[in-house]
Order: structure tokens, then C-alpha cells, then sequence
């Protein structure tokens, strides 16, 4: 591989006239103010791949489908909008139903398919249930989380959970003791109890101000103890539905660099309106917003990473911040040290961004 963009974002910074190098699928050499002739050469901005690590399905699939063929259906209407790293994310189901689904993924993680699983569920308040089946919500229990890290064989990467529910914080420790990176969200907690959280080794929130209280200033909620945790990334579905510019706004102002773009996309992502489902729940998706059918709650999105990389950078007018958020935050947040930058030694997951266009250049 060996290609030229006019411009691209390297080390933080956009650079021009930019030669990257690659062999075997990982970056070799990068040249700045290149003027030698590559194999391709690109008028736009190369970007490194987004890495979407909280995604449920697209093209009409669930990653927790029994056919792997619908997976890599998915998997792949992502990657042709620019996801070349992905964690496969799977909603509340029974602890068997969920052990099974497991099990179908890891040889797709071992193969290189997906990065890791994301269990979004069950440990979350019925409060804040969001699209999970409320019957099906738990407390976290140590022989349970065992077993389901055991069927992962290594490969579950990140778990959501309510700090609030009885066992969520020795939950927290427990799964930080085993690599797990821990994600608080669909949440009533108070303030002290996502403190304790984040002491014990949560990471992260998943997708900030939905599936907990909106932000309001002096509340003692989980809402206002993550913004003021200026070093936790939150997650953020920017799809124009799921966060308000005013939510937006008061996060950017809380602390540098700490949005992680996701998806949380449901099976429609990529695909047309009309009625679907998430586990058990009818959805149906109408002008692309996906809402339960029976009380109208939100439900997923049915966004891109692309699409989401060009609302927030309309948001903020600034390239290696959106590239940051898309790629380099998410990779750095769940470990992922081979993804998410444009680097000697990184993988060749190259984009490039021209206008409101994105091209998979290498993936």
C-alpha cells in the first residue's frame, strides 16, 4: 500500500500532503509534505477508521442472529460507511439465551470480524430501561458474570451495567479484575453511588443523557456526576434525535476530548422504515428514528458511523477533534492499541473524508 492524501490527521494535527506506507495490513512509513508518486492518490482528508464500539445490527440483522452469513451482513453495511473496527453489542435476553449468542460470536471475534462483545444488559434499572425487556432485568450476580465471562472466552470486552443495583459496585470491581471495561448506564443512580462506580473502575458512560436523568445543575444524579468527571469519556448518539445541540454543548464545555461517537444501531441502520424488533420488543422505524411500538421510547438509532462523524463535526467545525471522538477515543477507552490512529505500526484502516463523503480507502 502506498497512497497520498492532500491532506490527512496525523499525531493530532492535520497535516498536508501526506504519503502513508503499508505492508500486510499495517502502516509502515508516513511521509509529510510527500512529493513522491504513490499507487493512489486522494484530493480529500485521510482519516483513520472509525471504531464503533456499541452496535447492535444493520441491514435488516442483529449480531445475535443464528446466521453468520446475516452478521457478516451487518458487519458489513458498516464497514461500507467507514466502521473498520467494531465491538458486537448484545441486548438483555435470558443468561442461557445471551450465553448461547456469546458463543456464536467469539469465533467471529477470534477471526478478526468484530473486536470484542458489548453485553448492554441485563444488569439495569427498570427505571431507565430503555429498549430492554423490563422482565428480563437483574441484578449483577459474581457466579452469573463468571460464567458469561467464561462462555466469552476472553472475548467480551465491555459490560453496561446500573451501579445503583444491588452487587453493581463489587460488580465493577469484579469485572475490572478480569479486563473488562465497565460502562455505567440505562441508570438512576445518585451522585455518591457513580463515584463509588467510577473508584472501583468503571470506564465510561454509555450513550450520555438517554437512559438516564437529563442533565440539570446541582441534581445529585448520574448525569451530573459524569460531567463532572471531566477524564470519563461519554458516549454520544449524535443523530440529531437522541441529543439535544444544548446537551451537546454543556458536554463539550465539561472537559477536553471525552465524546465517544457510537451508533447504537438496531437492525434498520442501513436500511429502510417500516416495523422491526430488539429481543422481544416491536419497533418501528419511521424517517429513520426507531421507537418502541409500545410506549414510543426510543429505540436504538438507525445511524452510521459516517453520518455520525459529519453531524458532529458540522457541530464543531473541527476535523481532528470528530476524528478523535470516532477513532481515537473509543480505541484508546477499550484498549484497542492497534486501531483508531493513523501511526507507524497501527493498522491500515485508512478513510477519506471529502466533503460530506467517506470512502473506505484500506481496511
Amino acid at each position: 500500500m502506498h497512497i497520498h492524501g492532500s491532506s490527512a490527521v496525523v499525531d493530532g494535527k492535520l497535516q498536508e500532503k501526506v504519503c502513508i506506507k503499508g505492508a500486510d495490513g499495517v502502516i509502515t512509513a508516513i511521509t509529510l509534505n510527500c512529493a513522491e508518486t504513490p499507487d493512489s492518490s486522494h484530493s480529500g482528508t485521510l482519516i483513520p477508521g472509525f471504531v464503533d464500539i456499541h452496535s447492535h445490527g444493520g441491514a435488516g440483522f442483529y449480531f445475535s442472529d443464528l446466521s453468520p452469513e446475516n452478521v457478516a451482513a451487518a458487519r458489513n453495511t458498516h464497514l461500507s460507511h467507514g466502521t473498520t473496527t467494531h465491538i458486537a453489542s448484545l441486548v438483555t435476553e435470558p443468561i442461557g439465551v445471551l450465553e448461547v449468542q456469546i458463543l456464536r460470536l467469539v469465533p467471529m471475534v477470534n477471526a478478526g470480524v468484530f473486536e470484542g462483545i458489548h453485553l448492554e444488559g441485563p444488569y439495569l434499572s427498570h427505571a431507565r430501561c430503555g429498549a430492554h425487556e423490563p422482565s428480563l432485568l437483574r441484578s449483577p450476580d459474581i457466579d452469573e458474570l463468571s460464567a458469561l465471562l467464561d462462555a466469552g472466552q476472553g472475548a467480551i470486552t465491555m459490560i453496561t451495567l446500573a451501579p445503583e443495583l444491588d452487587g453493581g459496585i463489587e460488580a465493577v470491581e469484579y469485572l475490572t479484575s478480569r479486563g473488562v471495561t465497565v460502562a455505567l448506564g440505562h441508570s438512576q443512580a445518585d451522585a455518591a453511588t457513580t463515584n463509588a462506580a467510577f473508584a472501583a473502575g468503571a470506564k465510561l458512560i454509555t450513550h450520555f443523557s438517554n437512559g438516564m436523568p437529563k442533565p440539570s445543575k446541582g441534581a445529585s444524579t448520574i448525569t451530573e456526576a459524569s460531567l463532572a468527571q471531566k477524564k470519563i469519556p461519554l458516549e454520544m448518539i449524535i443523530d440529531g434525535v437522541h441529543v439535544t445541540d444544548e446537551i451537546l454543548r454543556e458536554v463539550l464545555a465539561s472537559g477536553e476530548q471525552r465524546t465517544i461517537l457510537i451508533t447504537d444501531s438496531m437492525s434498520a441502520a442501513g436500511g429502510a422504515d417500516g416495523s422491526y424488533s430488539i429481543g422481544s420488543l416491536d419497533v418501528v422505524v419511521l424517517d429513520g428514528v426507531a421507537r418502541l411500538t409500545s410506549n414510543h421510547s426510543l429505540a436504538g438509532s438507525t445511524l452510521t458511523m459516517d453520518k455520525a462523524f459529519s453531524n458532529f463535526l458540522t457541530f464543531n467545525n473541527n476535523i481532528v477533534d470528530c476524528v478523535f471522538a470516532a477513532s481515537t477515543l473509543p480505541a484508546k477507552t477499550l484498549g484497542l492499541h492497534a486501531v483508531g490512529e493513523i501511526a507507524v505500526g497501527k493498522k491500515a484502516h485508512v478513510l477519506e473524508y471529502k466533503g460530506s463523503e467517506i470512502v473506505v480507502v484500506a481496511s
